[in-house]
């Protein structure tokens, strides 16, 4: 077993890329959630059970939160619990793209304590601890630099553009995408993209190990109001996500319109 929480963390992700990619290759079975919550395949639920069964049996007294699995709200009576996302990019692995992470977290008292995004088929593992710092492939890796935030690139949807959500005219910024939210958290990380926001209201699941990743290489991770980042909450969302070098985070939340 291994001796510390990350540790079992990345034994699992690692465990989880092959019972997915197993899956991919027999193809894929896929049904649509009810009220349009998106795809999921018999890969999801495979490596869903199989996280589960390895995880609370090496650690009974966590709870457990995952996207598919259905909710029990024993957690909000436990101290400390795993968030999962089995599988953060469905459509993208349903597509046949790479561009699909497993996202496993272990969160104590609100906050996220370890950290992990696996992505198999790129065998990109990204990783923290609360105060150690983060690494991809086991290098520590920094967000960029500070930058004006017309001159950085972004991970955004395009309905993050609206006008509505900007205070001024909407930033000049350069616009990239990512289908999971967990990876594009990670990339952040790695400085490969100055910034991602995301003005929905977001998944615990899929941000809870990708925003301690980006935090511990040096990002400021907040809301979209600016608040810090709270998990295991009634319903298991956030309001929204950025996550950027501290002067391009202030740069972000200063140009937005704050709702309500």
């Amino acid at each position: 077993m291994p001796e510390t929480d990350l540790g079992l963390l990345i034994a699992a992700a690692r465990a989880a890329g092959e019972i997915a990619v197993r899956e991919k290759a027999r193809g894929l079975d896929v049904e649509d959630k009810p009220g349009g919550a998106g795809p999921v395949t018999q890969a999801d639920i495979a490596v869903d059970r199989a996280l589960r069964e390895t995880l609370t049996a090496d650690r009974p007294e966590y709870g457990w939160l995952s996207e598919e699995t259905e909710d029990d709200l024993d957690r909000l009576s436990r101290d400390t619990l795993f968030i999962v996302d089995p599988i953060d990019g469905t459509r993208s692995f349903i597509n046949g793209d790479a561009t699909w992470a497993h996202s496993l977290a272990i969160v104590r008292n609100g906050r996220v304590t370890q950290g992990v995004v696996y992505l198999p088929e790129m065998d990109l593992m990204y990783a923290a601890d609360a105060s150690g710092g983060a690494t991809c492939n086991g290098v520590a890796v920094q967000v960029s630099p500070d930058v004006g935030l017309n001159d950085a690139s972004i991970l955004a949807t395009k309905p993050n553009m609206d006008p509505k959500h900007w205070s001024r005219d909407v930033p000049g910024f350069k616009r990239a995408h990512r289908p999971s939210l967990a990876y594009r958290l990670a990339l952040v990380a790695q400085g490969r993209y100055d910034a991602m926001l995301t003005l929905r209201p977001s998944w615990e699941w899929d941000i809870a190990a990708g925003a301690l990743i980006l935090s511990e290489a040096g990002a400021t991770v907040t809301d979209r109001d600016g608040l810090p980042l709270v998990f295991n909450n009634t319903l298991p969302q956030t309001a929204g996500v950025i996550g950027a070098a501290p002067g391009l985070h202030r740069q972000i939340a200063d140009a937005l319109v704050y709702p309500g």
